[in-house]
């Protein structure tokens, strides 16, 4: 078996279930040695208000937010750009100890506001990591590099693949990145 870093991101159209795939990923394996965030939707009164990072260390902040001011602009959303500098742009260290598998949900254009989330994802790609990632579907700079490096295994995701694939991933991904030593 390669010791090879598996690279493997996840794209599609939104609502797709790119981060139900990532949990579904991440609840099969042992999370003692994976690091990393995903987002959530934040909703109130049924409607979509914005967005949430939930690092897999427990830690949790606003990503965007219909009420927040910022520069940074997505539609109706405003981005807290330095709380997830701060924040969860820190769990993408390549140099800490026991991690064997990062997880970036999702690699899109409120998170690329971001120069600090660029250089670690880039950080990451450069480094013996190994790296379970979703990418917007459309987008340039980091968007665009995350889908031509032929590093990555670039998996398309829709409604009806998403399980199949999210438990292929996990079985690949427990065989080979988290095998016991």
């Amino acid at each position: 078996m390669s010791d090879a870093p598996m690279r493997i991101v996840l794209t599609g159209p939104p609502g797709c279930g790119k981060t139900t795939a990532v949990r579904k990923i991440i609840d099969a394996l042992d999370r003692s040695r994976i690091a990393g965030f995903y987002t959530q939707e934040i909703r109130e009164s049924h409607r979509r208000t914005g967005f949430r990072w939930h690092r897999l260390d427990g830690r949790s902040g606003t990503l965007a937010h219909v009420n927040i001011k910022s520069r940074y602009r997505v539609g109706k959303y405003g981005v807290d750009v330095d709380g997830f500098d701060s924040q969860a742009v820190a769990a993408l260290d390549p140099d800490a100890a026991r991690i064997r598998l990062f997880v970036v949900d999702e690699i899109g254009k409120m998170e690329c506001f971001s120069e600090k989330f660029v250089q670690a994802v880039r950080r990451l790609l450069a480094s013996e990591a190994s790296i379970l990632a979703t990418v917007a579907l459309k987008g340039g700079g980091l968007i665009r590099d995350i889908k031509e490096d032929p590093s990555v295994e670039l998996r398309h995701l829709t409604a009806g693949n998403r399980d199949e694939i999210a438990h292929h991933i996990a079985d690949r991904l427990a065989a080979g990145v988290l095998r016991p030593a």
